[in-house]
């Protein structure tokens, strides 16, 4: 890899070409001004990005040591050692000039990886999708799907009524054109609970059998989709981070474009325009023809090896991505684009694993500087704060008034979250089983508390309140029958893995007026924090041979299912079969669960060395007939060198001395030997 100069630190050139060509000259900015201010960016945050990393481990360590001597890890010591810190006074967050998909709209929400240029196509054009083709296509409805071969009649019939019975509940009088908003070419535009629907009277098979001849309904689905430079891809070097940017850029330019082949014949898939409608009145309006995109930068803890301080030293890539995504969304800002992705004049960034209110004021800071590099008014770039750590859940508001100004979103992820629970408790005890950790009570305090501060602090009709993944795609009815509770938790959105889900999922926002329900929940009491901080422990428990067996069988299945893709095909995220052949939607958080998981009953003497390894040999053999169909696919099984192997046994064996448990740093290390190989 070459690298040049740039007011002191060294870039890959790879970078410095994309960013000189492609994203600086648009925006009539000069590249040495722009270089020398990012320097400066670095120079004053990355000692203190460093320096908040080493508190993590310092606090990791004062409660390793609090467990090791037979202490309490209870409220008193973590306020003791700075892990809690005092309650702010109450306050309303602050945060203007908020595109309504995010503000007063509840719906779903799509995370897509950004190096896959067709599944963020299909993610951005999930603002409208079919509810026809969605029942029809999956297991939502009591029928099984349908057959190959042709039209099946009698499904079809079924998609319809079903179809219809959400009219009749969602919008009473539609047939005669009660409520109707607005008119489009073949349509007809209602809106229920902030929601568009379009029915459409298409002269077409399926509209002939219906009375009414109605050819399809269309529900504004994704309102908006988080573009992923994080958890869900491989992203090592330069290479890798100059073609992630490249596709935020063609987001933001309205110019990403991807061909692939389909049925023999090469598609080509590009952004969706705006919709186009006659209001009553005559009036012509438009609507939004695509999902409201954030952007997922990187955490703290990783560096990049894209761009070298001036010590020699890799740059803090979270940095980096504040700077390169935000500057790249100027494109959007200036209106130089094909589209506009935010009307309301900001730029929306979602920043993960932050621990505690500290972490959340750097980053705050951070944004600063970044607008004072790109001459932006103060707040233009929002922060979605992903409540993922414990540190954070436990100091949820602290958290959120260290960002009050831009913050638009908090949201809770239960893998993550369990990955953190695990590997702080890691020198206390073996904890339960992982399918046990649902039940937990810390979980239930969690889940709630984070809605409740999240009221308390005024986010209601201003920001998101999120829930986490349904990360079975193929099982519909499933997540029709489930996925209601979270818009009844209070969560104005949350994540589906799929546009198909996102169309089915938001039948739930139709079902359920969620700011009422905001409403409703905003003066009860916030579940109290000793039951966040109960911790999972198993306490006396012995599980027999066949339980541990079938733990790590499981634990270790999932691990190798991930990591080969991710060491040898560069996947960081995809619908991986699970021990029982079920697709489940992995990324870095499920990993880092199960590799924990294990991690902390080796430790404890639950299962030996030998067993994990026996578990990894059996579930090395499984992953590979699994993946059998795949071409690129390199098998496991019997060769204990293969760097995908070895990878996902160091997640293990080394899993107590990662930092809080990440799955980064080792990933990242073999996925570089990987690329290396060749």
């Amino acid at each position: 890899m070459s690298f040049v100069d740039r007011a002191g630190l060294s870039v890959a050139a790879k970078l410095a070409d994309f960013i000189e060509a492609q994203v600086l000259p648009p925006l009539g900015i000069e590249p040495a001004g722009w270089w020398a201010g990012v320097a400066d960016i670095f120079a004053r945050f990355a000692p203190e990005n460093a320096a908040l990393l080493a508190k993590r481990d310092a606090l990791q360590a004062a409660i390793d040591a609090r467990y090791a001597a037979g202490g309490a890890v209870d409220e008193a010591f973590l306020r003791e050692i700075g892990y809690l810190v005092p309650e702010p006074a109450p306050f309303t967050i602050e945060t203007a000039n908020v595109d309504p998909e995010i503000a007063t709209m509840a719906g779903p929400q799509l995370v897509v990886p950004v190096l896959n240029a067709r599944f963020v196509l299909n993610a951005a054009n999930a603002r409208w999708g079919s509810l026809y083709d969605a029942l029809y296509g999956t297991d939502a409805l009591d029928a099984p799907p349908a057959r190959p071969g042709g039209y099946d009649v009698a499904r079809g019939d079924a998609v319809v009524a079903r179809a219809k019975a959400f009219l009749d509940q969602a919008i009473p009088g539609w047939r005669d054109d009660a409520h109707l908003v607005g008119r489009g070419e073949g349509a007809k535009l209602f809106r229920h609970n902030g929601l568009h629907i379009e029915v459409r009277h298409d002269a077409n098979a399926v509209a002939a059998r219906d009375p009414d001849g109605v050819s399809d309904v269309i529900l504004e689905s994704a309102l908006t989709t988080i573009v992923d430079l994080e958890d869900s891809v491989a992203a090592v070097d330069a290479e890798d981070k100059v073609a992630a940017y490249a596709n935020w850029l063609g987001l933001m330019r309205g110019s990403l474009e991807e061909t692939f082949d389909k049925g023999g014949k090469p598609l080509t898939r590009r952004l969706n325009p705006d919709r186009s409608y006659t209001a009553p009145d005559g009036t012509a309006f438009t609507l939004p023809g695509r999902s409201l995109l954030f952007v997922r930068n990187v955490g703290h803890l990783m560096t990049t090896p894209a761009v070298k301080l001036p010590g020699g030293g890799e740059a803090p890539e979270g940095i980096l991505d504040a700077i390169v995504t935000s500057t790249i969304a100027l494109h959007d800002l200036r209106g130089l684009g094909r589209y506009r992705n935010s009307r309301a004049g900001s730029v929306y960034i979602v920043k993960p694993k932050m621990h505690g209110p500290e972490e959340c004021g750097f980053t705050n800071r951070l944004f600063d500087a970044v607008e004072e590099l790109l001459g932006l008014a103060r707040h233009t770039i929002k922060v979605g704060v992903m409540d993922e750590e414990r540190r954070t859940s436990a100091n949820l508001a602290a958290c959120i008034e260290a960002v009050k100004g831009r913050i638009v979103f908090i949201n809770t992820g239960f893998l993550d979250r369990t990955g953190d629970e695990i590997h702080t408790a890691m020198a206390g005890g073996p904890v339960i089983p992982k399918a046990a950790m649902k039940a937990s009570e810390w979980i239930s305090a969690y889940e709630d508390r984070n809605v409740r501060i999240g009221l308390a602090c005024g986010l209601s009709g201003r920001a998101q309140i999120g829930k986490g993944m349904w990360a079975a795609p193929d099982r519909m009815a499933d997540m029709v029958a489930q996925k209601i509770g979270h818009p009844m938790a209070g969560a104005n959105t949350a994540w589906v893995p799929s546009p198909t889900a996102a169309t089915l999922h938001a039948l739930h926002y139709h079902q359920v007026d969620v700011f009422a329900r905001q409403r409703e929940i905003a003066g009860e009491a916030v579940p109290p924090l000793a039951k966040l901080l109960s911790v999972p422990f198993a306490g006396g428990r012995n599980w027999t041979p066949e339980e541990v067996e079938r733990e790590l069988d499981n634990n270790a299945q999932g691990i190798l299912g991930y990591v080969v893709r991710w060491i040898d095909q560069g996947i960081g995220c995809s619908k991986v079969p699970d021990i029982n052949d079920i697709g489940l939607m992995e990324d870095r958080a499920t990993l880092r669960i199960s590799s924990q998981h294990i991690a902390n009953w080796l430790k404890h003497g639950v299962c030996t060395a030998e067993q994990v390894d026996a578990a990894f040999a059996r579930m090395a053999a499984k992953v590979d007939a699994q993946n059998a169909g795949d071409p690129l696919y390199r098998p496991m099984a019997g060769d204990p060198e293969g760097l995908a192997y070895q990878a996902a046994r160091a997640l293990v064996f080394e899993g107590a001395a990662q930092p809080n448990g990440y799955t980064e740093p080792l990933l990242h290390k073999y996925r570089a030997l990987a690329k290396a190989r060749g």
